[in-house]
């Protein structure tokens, strides 16, 4: 796996766990952590995982052959 591939699931992975935390609790954690929901640096993370998560479309396209 590409590492761009690993980063985009890392990504993807923070930003579901940020919805279920937001779902569930009704807690943002990326805005807690980064000075509420409109600062510069929560839209930078908001967006990388937004981007992260049209990245990870094209892994259910790739025809990858698998060696186990």
């Amino acid at each position: 796996m590409k590492l761009i591939d690993r980063i985009a699931l890392i990504l993807v992975i923070v930003g579901a766990l940020n919805w279920g935390s937001v779902g569930l609790f009704g807690f943002d954690c990326v805005a807690f952590l980064f000075g509420g929901q409109m600062s510069t640096l929560s839209r930078i993370i908001y967006s990388l995982v937004g981007i992260a998560g049209l990245w990870c479309i094209t892994l259910l396209f790739r025809d990858v052959d698998r060696v186990d």
